[in-house]
């Protein structure tokens, strides 16, 4: 199977996959995933959350990790939520500058609210994160929750892609858009609409996040997570949208979930794609097991280029 879906975008199927990181423990609400990969110097390098039930910790940790083949990872950093006073934390986004430097960018919980922030930590490698010092760069507001960045740079521009939860109505914050930034040096955004919105009627319409953008060469596509209703909440599983207009804008292709977990929540959320040398793609996704925990999952996409 090609794992390649009619747009091009690299899909997940399960048949192939590994665990990166088990979750804490074998229990529902218990988490490894979230992730956020990248290639440097030869090495794989893995940003991720760890996630403690309700009442227990929630969003305790992010970890940046190390590979040399991209499926077995020593950790490098971890930042826990306290040093931010935030309550939990959720996905992490990791970049290194054009000038060598290591950005991790980390979505915070207000205590007490459904208020999310997210902090810049910059250092001259990716060990040094766990110490470095912090700066907010996309506060939200009174009015909206902002996290889970996708993070890139391209011709000189960064762009930033972040789930947005309205906070008018209290029993409804798990909505969400992802809206689109731009800024010249990674740290000063300028929010530019939106990205992605919910379909109404649709298995997305409650809410979507995006999750990564690819480039295919001649076209933009992206990942996200998507969910009908409240309900589906933390259970998301994963669609495909193509570049609608310019850059930051996508449009949601198919009437259904392009890929989902085969445990009774189906979740399957979270989906990194990582371009590989020789035109192969790494995967990485958080799945909802049987148990009703989340694992952190790895696939190998081989590439089509020759194959007819």
């Amino acid at each position: 199977m090609s794992h390649l879906d009619p747009t091009g975008a690299p899909l997940p199927d399960g048949a192939a996959a590994a665990v990166v990181v088990p979750p804490p423990d074998g229990r529902p609400g218990t988490w490894a995933g979230a992730p956020c990969a990248l290639r440097h110097d030869g090495a794989v390098y893995l940003a991720y959350r760890l996630r403690r039930p309700e009442g227990e910790g929630r969003g305790y940790a992010n970890v940046v990790a190390r590979s040399a083949d991209g499926v077995s990872f020593e950790v490098l950093a971890i930042v826990e939520k306290e040093r931010f006073g935030a309550e939990s934390l959720e996905r992490p986004a990791l970049v290194v500058t054009p000038a060598g430097r290591w950005r991790l960018y980390v979505s915070c919980a207000t205590p007490g609210t459904k208020h999310w922030w997210v902090e810049l930590l910059e250092a001259d490698t990716p060990e040094g994160l766990a110490t470095a010092p912090s700066v907010t760069v996309l506060p939200g507001s009174d009015s909206l929750a902002v996290k889970d960045p996708v993070v890139q740079s391209h011709g000189g521009l960064w762009h930033l892609w972040a789930s947005v939860h309205p906070l008018d109505d209290p029993d409804a914050t798990d909505r969400m858009t992802t809206e689109h930034a731009t800024s010249p040096d990674g740290v000063v955004w300028t929010w530019q609409g939106t990205a992605l919105a919910p379909r109404p009627g649709q298995w997305d319409a409650r809410g979507v996040r995006v999750s990564t953008v690819v480039d295919l060469g001649d076209r933009l596509v992206a990942l996200y997570d998507g969910r009908a209703s409240a309900g589906e909440n933390w259970e998301e599983r994963t669609g495909v949208a193509v570049a609608a207009d310019g850059f930051g804008r996508f449009r949601a292709e198919g009437d259904g979930p392009a890929a989902e977990a085969d445990s009774p929540g189906r979740g399957l959320r979270y989906v990194h794609v990582l371009p590989l040398p020789g035109g192969d793609y790494r995967l990485y996704y958080e799945a909802t097991r049987s148990d009703g925990a989340h694992e952190l999952r790895t696939e190998l996409v081989p590439s089509l280029v020759g194959v007819t």
